[in-house]
């Protein structure tokens, strides 16, 4: 079965359906600050190849996807977490 195109591409209703809209961990829990020492949280938004999740799979909003990104980076400086996979 051949599906319908227009222009080259796909309609709308043939590519799928969208995902679930993802919200939040972290305002949920109304966290202020994201602790770089919380290791287990952060392991939470790194991939098995040791690199840091977008925002548009981990569901944080902007200003908490800043702050993981640093608190991440910090834990990695003081050796807390990996920079990359073993």
């Amino acid at each position: 079965m051949r599906l319908p195109m227009q222009g080259g591409r796909l309609l709308r209703r043939e590519r799928g359906r969208r995902g679930k809209k993802r919200i939040c961990s972290f305002c949920v829990d109304k966290m202020e600050a994201i602790d770089y020492k919380d290791v287990p949280r952060l392991k939470k938004y790194i991939t098995e190849r040791g690199k840091i999740l977008p925002r548009r799979i981990s569901g944080n909003c902007a200003r908490h996807q800043r702050m993981l990104t640093s608190s991440i980076k910090r834990a990695r400086n003081i050796a807390l977490l990996p920079f990359s996979a073993e």
